[in-house]
């Protein structure tokens, strides 16, 4: 019987073709399990716009011996404007970049002009202040958007009212409150284009200048929701000294526009009722979802702990962190304070939440923004929102 015949010429075919199908997935699995970057990160490259600018940041850790520099509110590129004669205050602009490229320059005075000036007849301008955020009782309740539309989509119906990065500011007049917020991220890509859709036309009738900083965790460790919630603060700060953090699950969304995204002068539970739960507070300590706290309180606390890998627990050590320092949790009413939490798989429960938990306030002033250890892959600013990878150098370890 002859070896080389056509039909084993054809098997012999299929069967290399077929060895190298295999091989090619196996080098995607390494490829995927030992990248720095994530899915997101290469399907973000795709999906930028042209005004989208993008730095890669390679090799730069941050550790608690430079907390002194995350302290330190950066004011070298700080545009500050005439002094308000009635506030007597100087009413600060939120177009400063601190990337230090020299192409940004012409880009940076393009962000830095007054938008909010009425022209005199003289020539000379008026700067107004915005009134205080307040919600119209005639306007309570609202209904989402949660259809799933692609991030080009979303980004078309959005970048004409946003500034690059997911910037807003009024332009009639000059906002009293500046707030960060600040979304921790992994692997909910639909869920992203649903909040964005939704949480923009929310915050713009409020009044306030906002920019969204999503922070994503690189692959490889278990998700820490923290952790990425203080790598958020420190890098915000770096581009505005914010008055106010808000730090906001990304498959929650807001049903009411009389729920008003400022931080008063005690730390704010947002998230105080959810569909899911019936919309009733769990407990009263709670302070989990969606939470405000000015800069001031953060720093006082000294952030989230970074001890909570997987999920649980880092809310109920920061409400205790926040009694330990002699702050308590105001909230709105639950007919006020309502959200929609979008759809997801069950997470991965943190075994050591209970253990972490009672040797929380002992370790209050040695874990936090003071200690946390990441370095940061990546930095993008998109239409919406301004993108971070940051792969964090901390191990779970128990308490």
């Amino acid at each position: 019987m002859a070896l080389f015949t056509k039909a084993n010429g054809v098997r012999a075919m299929l069967c290399l073709v077929g060895i190298w199908v295999l091989f090619s997935a196996f080098l995607s699995y390494v490829d995927n399990k030992s990248a720095s970057y994530s899915t997101f990160s290469r399907l973000s490259i795709r999906h930028m716009h042209n005004f989208a600018r993008g730095i890669t940041i390679v090799n730069k850790s941050l550790s608690g011996n430079n907390s002194k520099e995350h302290d330190t509110l950066n004011t070298t590129n700080q545009t500050v404007l005439p002094i308000d004669s009635e506030a007597q205050k100087p009413i600060i602009l939120l177009y400063s970049q601190t990337v230090s490229n020299e192409h940004n320059q012409t880009n940076n005075n393009r962000l830095l002009r007054p938008l909010q000036s009425i022209n005199r007849e003289n020539g000379a301008t008026v700067r107004v202040r915005c009134k205080e955020p307040q919600y119209d009782e005639n306007e309570g309740p609202i209904t989402p958007n949660t259809t799933l539309e692609s991030l080009d989509i979303v980004e078309a119906e959005l970048a004409p009212l946003l500034k690059s990065g997911g910037v807003f500011q009024p332009h009639d007049c000059i906002p009293k409150e500046h707030v960060a917020i600040v979304v921790p991220f992994r692997d909910r890509y639909a869920h992203l284009t649903v909040f964005l859709r939704n949480i923009h036309p929310f915050l713009m009738k409020q009044h306030i200048t906002y920019r969204i900083f999503l922070i994503e965790q690189t692959n490889g460790k278990a998700f820490n929701r923290a952790a990425l919630m203080n790598i958020g603060f420190l890098e915000a700060l770096k581009i505005f000294p914010w008055d106010c953090f808000i730090f906001h699950d990304v498959d929650l969304l807001p049903l009411d526009n009389r729920n008003l995204y400022t931080c008063p002068r005690q730390p704010r539970h947002m998230s105080v009722s959810i569909d899911t739960l019936n919309f009733k507070l769990p407990y009263r300590s709670i302070f989990g979802g969606v939470s405000a706290m000015t800069r001031e309180h953060f720093q006082l606390v000294n952030g989230f702990s970074n001890s909570y890998f997987g999920w649980g627990g880092e809310d109920d050590d920061m409400s205790n962190r926040l009694k330990h320092a002699n702050l308590f949790i105001s909230r709105y009413p639950v007919n006020i304070a309502r959200y929609m939490m979008l759809k997801h798989p069950k997470e991965k429960a943190n075994p050591k939440r209970y253990e972490n938990l009672v040797n929380g306030i002992s370790k209050m002033e040695m874990d936090g923004i003071n200690s946390i250890k990441y370095e940061i892959y990546s930095i993008r600013e998109f239409p919406t929102f301004t993108w971070y990878l940051a792969e964090l150098k901390i191990f779970d370890q128990t308490s």
